[in-house]
């Protein structure tokens, strides 16, 4: 009879280790080899956290760190929730999520849907459609500012043609209005090819057998879309609403590229007044009482949508 694996590594391990490992159980060797990990993952993301609470409590500054630290309550908290401007920088962040959610699923789940018909050259389509999602954002910060340049910007010339604008002085990302919905066009095209990948997978695991029992029961392909499309693949489309918002309300490189937040406030987002607050103006505690409070908005309302979303797995 040939020696096992288990067999040659359980003659290889001295006596004295032999004799402890069998005094342990299945879950606590389990708990051994897991440790490490968890010690890691606290340390690198707990510790943090619980470090900025404590900071948000505080005067500290960063660029002051021998000066006397004053332990002032919840007077950042207060001074961030009567601040005009953050509540601002809020509405200004909500009108980026809302657009670039609304245009990635609407145009993601109709690609997909389009994909899904497997015509001819339909790998070579999804593979080119995709390329956007593959770039850095620092690359395609660059290529869209060029696109929004005056006289050489193909995508400006064309808004400064449907607008009246002077094609040799316009540029979207310099006006207060159309600032913003330029973000949101770069945004769009960068990801929804990400939303059309999460859609394609949901159009995929429906059973054909569904569609074919539909058309025996006389199904219009309309009732068909509303009835077993649309309700199959709602819990793959708020799953891509949940991570894309998500990263959207940490949007920063991009904006940075395209606008630098400006021109004025119009494209600020949240995570452009952090940085500005922590690495401009250097009131570190001030900026950790303002990040607190933007992860409890995040977690609660992800924590609200995660709910709704089981709640929709489970239809």
């Amino acid at each position: 009879m040939s020696e096992t694996a288990m067999d040659r590594i359980a003659k290889a391990t001295p006596p004295r280790v032999a004799r402890r490992i069998k005094g342990f159980s299945d879950r606590t060797i389990a708990w051994i080899f897991v440790a490490p990990t968890i010690f890691l993952l606290l340390a690198v993301n707990i510790f943090p956290l619980i470090w900025t609470i404590r900071l948000s409590f505080t005067n500290y500054r960063a660029n002051r760190p021998n000066a006397e630290l004053d332990w002032v309550g919840l007077r950042n908290y207060q001074r961030i929730l009567n601040d005009g401007d953050i509540w601002q920088t809020m509405q200004a962040t909500a009108h980026f999520l809302f657009w670039t959610l609304f245009f990635q699923v609407l145009i993601g789940f109709a690609l997909a849907w389009l994909i899904n018909r497997k015509f001819k050259g339909n790998d070579l389509w999804t593979t080119i459609i995709v390329l956007p999602m593959m770039l850095s954002p620092a690359v395609v910060g660059n290529f869209w500012t060029l696109l929004y340049q005056p006289q050489i910007g193909l995508f400006n010339n064309i808004v400064a043609y449907f607008t009246g604008a002077d094609p040799t002085s316009f540029s979207m990302i310099g006006d207060v209005a159309l600032a913003p919905w330029a973000i949101v066009i770069v945004d769009t095209w960068m990801w929804t090819p990400f939303v059309m990948l999460i859609c394609l997978a949901g159009l995929r695991s429906i059973p054909d057998s569904i569609y074919e029992a539909a058309e025996c029961d006389r199904a219009s392909k309309w009732r068909q879309f509303w009835t077993i499309t649309v309700p199959m693949v709602l819990p793959f489309l708020m799953l891509a609403v949940l991570f894309r918002g998500i990263e959207n309300f940490k949007m920063f490189d991009l904006v940075v590229q395209l606008t630098g937040g400006g021109p004025g406030n119009t494209t600020t987002l949240t995570s452009i007044e952090l940085k500005r607050e922590a690495f401009e103006k250097w009131r570190t505690g001030y900026s950790s009482a303002y990040g607190i409070i933007l992860f409890v908005t995040v977690f609660g309302l992800a924590s609200i949508y995660v709910k709704a979303l089981n709640k929709v797995k489970e239809r």
